[in-house]
């Protein structure tokens, strides 16, 4: 008996019990194992793991399987327990891997909704020229990155020595990159599962300093570094491969500390230009997608920000951000919205940062764009990462996808973690199907667009 996910919390998945069955998922796990948890999507960090004990099944394995960067398909027998809510409701005993590695669940219908990205492998793959000239035709924009080293207390406090950024900016040719100050860091830590969790509350007036101490260091990245600092869409879409510059972006409206006022303040003192609302706190202004929502989405506070941020010309970035938030947050904008980083999931699950295709359309729905980020635990290699783009692009259309990369602020590897890097990520794009055109838009021609529309 074949049971599919869409079948956990039903008759039929209830009806199996003791039955021999076959299930495709991921191992939610990071190292060998005969105890895990299959998930019906790959998880970019431990805290994405499923919580709901109907969402994910509770693995008993005959010997010890590998972590695979696909589906794993296995057979075994099937237990139901009812009697615990706390307790994972579906098991899977004597469990076996069907498939060798290597195996995709890749089905005829999706096979067929793919169209021409599965005729690309028998025809030439492009080169590192062709994928130059396809950069050197836009702005390349990464929409979300920390690179330099420039987040982390203990960085911020002590003035640690930076890490190189604009020379491999302009090896790759990325032309702009937004780099995102995280000022709730204080009251945030990752765990040994690598997700990411408040763990205190702050002290008053602690975020709005710590806040000051990160623009102070991002400043100086830009200064010691050479990087030219685009404070004009004129200046972002004359910037070209070759040269390196920056636009000061803020990951959590957590130095606000609840006062809107300070948006006009960080726009004019430090030259902000890219504020994401929300980050690892529910704070004053919303709710995110890796705790226990507290305020139903968008605050009156976090609209009031948005209100200012479209008045000043701020991008607004709703990425960390409940479902709820993001349909508030499209409903009072009067700007397209970003949501810098993150990836398409057909079922994302509980506290994932991953988002559903009617979560991305909204953010399409305001002319807004989206990053897609590049954790292995989602993608394997590039390749993978260009047919995940090519997925949203499916939901959402070209001119709403972007590349939102989180150097060094992932807590998995990074199959982007090098500007250098750059061409082949645009030879991945190519390769699956896009044209030069497109392949520019998500490259950075989209996130011009919104810019320009956001300072306006």
């Amino acid at each position: 008996m074949q049971l599919r996910w869409s079948d956990l919390g039903t008759a039929r998945a209830d009806r199996a019990d003791g039955a021999k069955v076959e299930i495709a998922g991921w191992m939610a796990t990071t190292g060998r194992a005969s105890h895990f948890l299959l998930s019906p999507e790959a998880s970019c960090c431990g805290g994405c793991a499923p919580r709901d004990p109907l969402y994910g099944v509770e693995i008993f394995a005959q010997a010890p399987i590998a972590p695979q960067p696909q589906a794993l398909r296995l057979t075994g027998t099937w237990q139901v327990h009812n009697t615990d809510a706390s307790a994972w409701r579906y098991q899977l005993h004597d469990a076996r891997a069907l498939d060798p590695p290597g195996w995709h669940a890749i089905s005829r219908r999706s096979i067929l909704a793919a169209g021409p990205l599965f005729c690309i492998a028998g025809t030439a793959r492009a080169d590192e020229a062709t994928a130059r000239q396809t950069i050197a035709a836009t702005t390349a924009v990464d929409i979300h990155s920390h690179a330099g080293a420039i987040t982390g207390v203990k960085r911020v406090n002590t003035s640690a020595a930076f890490r190189e950024v604009a020379e491999p900016m302009r090896t790759g040719g990325m032309a702009a990159v937004c780099f995102a100050i995280v000022s709730d860091a204080p009251c945030h830590r990752v765990y040994s599962d690598h997700s990411i969790h408040p763990y205190r509350s702050p002290d008053p007036g602690e975020l709005y300093a710590f806040g000051q101490a990160s623009f102070e260091r991002v400043h100086l990245l830009v200064r010691t570094q050479g990087l030219a600092l685009i404070t004009d869409a004129t200046a972002l879409r004359a910037a070209r491969a070759g040269t390196a510059s920056a636009i000061i972006a803020a990951e959590g409206g957590d130095f606000l500390e609840g006062h809107p006022e300070r948006v006009d303040e960080a726009y004019e003192k430090w030259q902000l230009r890219h504020l994401q609302l929300t980050h690892y706190r529910v704070n004053e202004l919303g709710d995110i997608q890796t705790e226990a929502p507290e305020h139903g989405g968008l605050t009156d506070v976090g609209a009031e920000v948005i209100r200012r941020c479209n008045a000043r010309g701020l991008v607004v970035d709703v990425a960390h951000g409940t479902y709820d938030l993001v349909k508030r947050a499209a409903s009072v904008t009067t700007k397209p919205l970003a949501l810098s980083h993150t990836s398409l999931s057909n079922a994302p699950g509980p506290r994932s940062r991953r988002i559903s295709p009617d979560h991305a359309r909204v953010i399409a729905g305001t002319g807004g764009v989206i990053g897609v980020w590049p954790p292995s635990s989602v993608y394997p290699d590039l390749d993978a990462m260009a047919r995940g783009i090519a997925r949203l692009v499916d939901v959402v259309g070209v001119d709403h996808v972007g590349i939102g990369s989180d150097t060094m602020g992932l807590t998995v590897p990074s199959v982007f973690e090098d500007y250098a890097k750059l061409p082949a990520l645009a030879a991945a794009l190519l390769n699956v199907g896009f044209n030069q055109q497109d392949a520019g838009k998500i490259l950075g021609g989209n996130y011009v667009r919104v810019f320009t529309a956001s300072l306006a």
